[in-house]
């Protein structure tokens, strides 16, 4: 894999700042957060949504939570809201062309994540049953 140049900037400690050290930290906190992947799983499988199918889709999250990242991905450009003035007004969800750029990204993952987490598993019920030898 070819890395980009060093282009990170220092503290007068000589320590790199921690948003610079790594250059897909602003992808992870965008992306990555509690609440967004779900959403964006969720809207990339279903398509367009009203709020209280995400809520039902996306078990746990409460509503002034999903409001919020749904605000914090409007924001951001990777979802879409559509106000249909009606009575009652209705609201729906879609990813946006940008929010379904990701979808290579999470394919990928999702590939890890079934090819690697038993072994993550594996790897801490070693470490949790080791002798405390560390």
């Amino acid at each position: 894999m070819r890395m980009a140049p060093d282009t990170t900037t220092r503290t007068p400690t000589g320590a790199t700042e921690p948003e610079l050290a790594c250059p897909i930290s602003p992808v992870v906190d965008i992306v990555f957060s509690r609440w967004t992947t779900p959403i964006l799983w969720t809207l990339h499988t279903h398509g367009r949504q009203r709020f209280v199918e995400l809520e039902r889709r996306i078990a746990k999250i409460t509503p002034k939570v999903l409001t919020q990242r749904l605000r914090q991905l409007e924001r951001d450009g990777l979802i879409v809201r559509t106000y249909h003035p009606e009575v009652p007004p209705r609201v729906e969800y879609e990813i946006s062309e940008l929010g379904r750029s990701l979808a290579p990204l999470f394919a990928h993952l999702a590939e890890w994540a079934a090819e690697n987490l038993d072994r993550v598993e594996q790897a801490r019920h070693d470490y949790d049953t080791e002798p405390a030898a560390r």
